[in-house]
């Protein structure tokens, strides 16, 4: 029997060639798909805890979730065969005018490893863009992230865009260097996450609600 908690181990350390190896020899031990996967997400979770009490810092939670983004993509036909479905699908981009993706694509891969499915939009991403994405995906969530001041004013147009096509239901979380929790609030996002560590923790909590 595989020792999944070796996995775990490989994930919080960012092994990739680790982590995948372990990962398929549970495959092939016919390991269940769910097992495995708890296993990926829990280890997930500790390394985010991690990066909050500053144990870590952004490279270590990069290399970590690599690891786990490639050990998932070895997972994710045997979930599919089993039935097991993502907690959510969630839209994530850079809003129009911003070209910065570092942090985006590092809430993307905690939000897949946090057992979401994401539909990665990329970077200068206009409002009918997201509009189209959520509407195609039926996205219970959306992550609109800007690192530039001058990109702000597009957050609140995608919010706004979002809500004036009746999407209510969809939850939309905010992020980036110049965001604020205050920003979130007064343009009616539902949720803002200072890192991608708490996006995940956001998104659980925007989703359970």
């Amino acid at each position: 029997m595989p020792d999944l908690q070796q996995l775990g181990e490989a994930i919080k350390s960012g092994d990739r060639t680790k982590s995948t190896t372990l990962t398929q020899e549970a495959i092939d031990a016919q390991v269940p798909a769910q097992e495995i996967l708890d296993v990926m997400v829990d280890a997930m979770d500790v390394v985010g805890q991690r990066f909050q009490n500053n144990e870590i810092f952004v490279p270590e939670m990069l290399i970590a979730a690599r690891a786990m983004k490639e050990a998932l993509a070895l997972l994710e036909p045997i979930l599919v065969e089993a039935g097991i479905t993502p907690v959510a699908t969630a839209v994530i981009g850079t809003v129009e005018g911003d070209l910065h993706d570092i942090g985006k694509n590092l809430v993307a891969m905690m939000w897949k490893g946090a057992n979401f499915d994401v539909v990665d939009l990329g970077t200068n991403v206009s409002p009918a863009k997201f509009v189209e994405a959520v509407r195609t995906h039926n996205a219970q969530l959306v992550g609109l992230s800007a690192l530039l001041t001058t990109t702000m004013p597009s957050i609140q147009k995608t919010v706004e865009a979002i809500r004036s096509e009746g999407l209510d239901v969809t939850k939309v979380v905010i992020g980036g260097a110049p965001v604020t929790q205050e920003y979130a609030d007064q343009i009616g996002a539902d949720g803002y996450a200072a890192d991608a560590a708490s996006a995940v923790e956001v998104a659980r909590s925007l989703i359970e609600s």
